[in-house]
């Protein structure tokens, strides 16, 4: 059985677990700055590994305002709906936002907006799959599972807001 392989990155938005899995990232997701990972038992030579600094490195060039487009292989496991509004949110362009009203009726489900958002808080796979592309209606920011301020950082950099 393959183990997934864990790292840590320190972002512009704070601390970043990123792991690995068959060779598909299957998390990128923020943590707090304690948060440790078994750096010791970490295959260097691992397809999982090199793709884990590979995610690190294509974030350093979304960072830096270098890259708009991820080439990440991905598998963010959830249900059936869950990874319906992933890939809605994958759909989403740089620098454009969405209202979860467009996701739900990108899904064929305008009655699904509170589902949609609740979809949304559980992307495992944050800023490659888009969730800070998503708003309210009216324009507001709302909900974050990275919070508010780093949805607005990720805005910014993308010249969204």
């Amino acid at each position: 059985m393959i183990k997934e392989v864990s790292i840590l990155y320190k972002s512009p938005v704070g601390m970043l677990k990123i792991a690995s899995k068959d060779e598909k990232i299957i998390l990128i997701d923020p943590v707090s700055a304690d948060e440790t990972v078994n750096e010791s038992s970490i295959e260097k030579n691992s397809n999982d590994y090199k793709l884990c600094i590979k995610a690190v490195n294509e974030l350093e060039e979304y960072f830096e305002g270098k890259r708009k487009e991820f080439d990440l292989p991905i598998n963010a496991e959830g249900t059936e709906f869950q990874m319906k509004v992933w890939k809605a949110l994958c759909d989403i362009p740089y620098g454009e936002t969405r209202s979860y009203s467009d996701i739900a009726k990108a899904i064929g489900n305008t009655k699904a907006v509170r589902a949609v958002g609740g979809a949304n808080n559980k992307n495992p796979i944050a800023i490659v799959v888009p969730c800070h592309r998503v708003i309210g209606k009216n324009g507001s920011m709302v909900g974050y599972g990275g919070g508010l301020p780093m949805k607005e950082y990720l805005l910014q950099l993308e010249k969204a807001l």
